[in-house]
C-alpha cells in the first residue's frame, strides 16, 4: 500500500511530466500562490530535526530509508513521525508502508524542483 501523495513543489504542464511550480527566484517576483508553495517548504526545511531527517533519507543508500533507519535524530519517535508527515505535506518525501516499517524516499524531480527554484539566470 503506497501513501504517495501530490507534489506541492511540482505542478502537471499539460499532459507533460510534472513541471517545477515556481520560477527561479532570479526570474521575476513571485505570484502569491508560488510564493506559498515555496514558503512550505522552505518552512519545513527550516527546522533542524526536519532538515536532519530530510537529509537522511536523501543520503540513504539506495535512496531511501527505513524509519528504523533514521530516527536517531535526538527526539522521541512520536516527534520522528510528526516530522515525517510535515516533510510528506510539504511535498518532500513520498512514503510507503511495508509490512510494519516505513519507507522514505525523496524523488528526483522534488530535487529538479528544488535546484530550479534556487538557480540564478
Amino acid at each position: 500500500m503506497s501513501n504517495t501523495k501530490a507534489l506541492p513543489l511540482l505542478e502537471p504542464a499539460s499532459g507533460e511530466a510534472a513541471a517545477p511550480c515556481c520560477p527561479p527566484l532570479t526570474e521575476r517576483p513571485f505570484t502569491a500562490e508560488e510564493a506559498d508553495v515555496a514558503a512550505r517548504m522552505f518552512k519545513a526545511l527550516g527546522d533542524p530535526v526536519r532538515l536532519r531527517l530530510f537529509s537522511a533519507v536523501a543520503s540513504h543508500e539506495g535512496g531511501e530509508a527505513c524509519v528504523c533507519d533514521i530516527s536517531d535524530v535526538g527526539v522521541s519517535q512520536p516527534t520522528v513521525s510528526h516530522h515525517l508527515k510535515k516533510l510528506k505535506d510539504a511535498g518532500l518525501l513520498t512514503s510507503e508502508r511495508r509490512g510494519t516499517w516505513v519507507y522514505y524516499r525523496v524523488e528526483p524531480s522534488v530535487f529538479a524542483a528544488m535546484g530550479q527554484l534556487l538557480a540564478p539566470r
